[in-house]
């Protein structure tokens, strides 16, 4: 990976338009003036979190004994489900009421931005290449500021856009991360098969 693609990969997982009916009924009761502090507030909770596990991210993977390969098939195998969980969106159930007080961190700070699948992926772009990790918090940075932008905007997006529009641009988003996770795992299988061929 490089800056953009990585840039590209963390906004695909965090999903900031995906995220916009999560937000929308979380903050129902917070008054309107409000709402965009509060996004602002979670969203620096994610990116804190985020960061925390690009710095500790080697150090967890060895006191697990994992190695960067099993990470990167794991995490391609968790995109490919997170990516036709977008495109093929399960039956809509009843959402829950939203919470009576102001949230705080659950659930949008985590899981909405900062949930598994962007935690093992900001793993393993520093377990790939570590010497890059600035690189990779610049990427993480501009997701941040990309999803508090969308979310901040999100009533507006939908009264200009449209809710169909919202969908299908998901859609997109998920058809690519598909392709994405593809790569991951063929990617993981072919090194797997050359460390088997050397050994």
């Amino acid at each position: 990976y490089n800056f953009l693609s990585a840039t590209v990969l963390l906004i695909l997982i965090t999903d900031p338009f995906g995220n916009i009916p999560i937000f929308a009924n979380a903050l129902r009761n917070v008054p309107a003036p409000r709402r965009p502090l509060v996004i602002v507030r979670e969203v620096s909770i994610a990116f804190a979190l985020l960061l925390t596990f690009m710095f500790v991210g080697d150090g967890f993977l060895r006191v697990m004994n994992l190695s960067a390969l099993s990470l990167q098939i794991a995490g391609g195998v968790i995109l490919f489900l997170i990516a036709l969980r977008m495109i093929f969106p399960p039956a809509a159930a009843a959402e829950p009421d939203a919470p009576l007080t102001e949230p705080l961190i659950v659930p949008l700070a985590i899981p909405a931005l900062a949930g598994p699948s962007a935690l093992a992926t900001v793993m393993l772009l520093v377990s790939q290449a570590p010497e890059r990790r600035w690189e990779w918090i610049g990427a993480l940075s501009v997701t941040m500021l990309v999803c508090a932008v969308v979310l901040v905007l999100a009533e507006r997006i939908q009264q200009v856009l449209g809710d169909r529009f919202v969908v299908a641009v998901e859609r997109l988003m998920g058809l690519i991360l598909v392709a994405v996770s593809v790569e991951m795992l063929l990617r993981g299988f072919r090194t797997f098969a050359t460390q088997l061929g050397q050994g």
